[in-house]
């Protein structure tokens, strides 16, 4: 069932993305678990470094029983309809992909970089990167969309997309709700670094596979093979450096380097050879983007016809 049902789920993505009126309808999966984090945060996240981690390991435990167990019980009820059974697992898995949802937000950036709107695109930037955004140049604002969607082609399609593959709808919620742990906690600053471990440490850990497979379909569909074995681990990341250096190789430019995040400037290393990446290069990176997401979808219709 999990093969006919990602592939479904895969067309209801790409199709409609998570459209806002459905949003504000009946909201989004991962606000569930943004809840639950929040408020394990507010409660666990003091006293002592033994303390903070341990409550960051009962936090990760309570996302996996509420996420992987529900989706267990709606994958059960879903059999029990029948041979249609994958057609109610497809829509509830659904929501966990964004690749229409990644496009969108990437496009929302290189528009107005197009137009000329600088402030707009720092706007759209700031809702998909960590980063400061005020003061980046057009070429700063580019390179950091292409990041993250290099980082998101992981988060977003592959990794989500893998665990529903191997584990049906419990895999792909657990996923999920693993992953919006590492974003919300799973930070090295003082005042997270022993609560957001656990989650930090799970994330890097459900990502190991799925990682690589991003950053190889990328190569497969823009080349750039030396340069992902080469800089795949100068990332911080032990994850997220494989599809950036597939996407800076496949681009032949440069991405990452000194990054400000609160003020603080941090000297990253730079990923790739080349010019820094900027403003023509960001719809290059949407179209390689889109052609691994092509490759992706038959690889799966693929495995549904085997």
């Amino acid at each position: 069932m999990a093969d006919r049902a990602a592939l479904v789920a895969m067309a209801l993505e790409a199709a409609l993305g998570w459209p806002g009126w459905l949003y504000r309808w009946v909201g989004h999966p991962v606000g569930l678990f943004a809840r639950i984090i929040n408020a394990a945060q507010r409660i666990g996240n003091r006293g002592g470094a033994a303390g903070r981690r341990m409550a960051g390991v009962a936090t990760v435990a309570v996302l996996l029983i509420v996420a992987g167990g529900g989706a267990w019980l709606l994958q059960y009820a879903a059999l029990s309809l029948g041979p249609l059974g994958w057609v109610a697992a497809a829509a509830m898995a659904w929501p966990a992909l964004a690749m229409r949802s990644l496009d969108d937000h990437v496009r929302a950036v290189l528009n107005p970089l197009q137009a000329g709107d600088l402030a707009a695109a720092r706007r759209a930037v700031g809702m998909i990167v960590g980063r400061d955004t005020a003061e980046l140049d057009a070429d700063g604002v580019a390179r950091a969309a292409i990041e993250s969607l290099a980082e998101s082609f992981c988060d977003g399609v592959l990794a989500p997309l893998f665990w529903l593959l191997v584990l049906g709808l419990p895999g792909v919620w657990a996923y999920k709700a693993l992953n919006t742990a590492d974003s919300l906690i799973g930070h090295p600053e003082p005042d997270l670094r022993d609560f957001g471990w656990a989650a930090a440490r799970a994330d890097d850990l459900v990502n190991l596979i799925p990682a690589r497979l991003a950053g190889m379909a990328l190569c497969l569909v823009g080349g750039g093979w030396g340069i992902l074995w080469r800089d795949c681990r100068r990332h911080a990341s032990p994850n997220a450096g494989w599809s950036e250096a597939a996407m800076a190789g496949a681009l032949g430019v440069r991405l990452a380097g000194p990054i400000r995040y609160d003020g603080i400037l941090r000297d990253k290393a730079w990923i790739g050879d080349g010019p820094p990446a900027g403003v023509a290069d960001l719809g290059r990176a949407l179209g390689l983007y889109r052609r691994a997401c092509v490759m992706v979808f038959v690889i799966v219709g693929a495995i549904w016809l085997r």
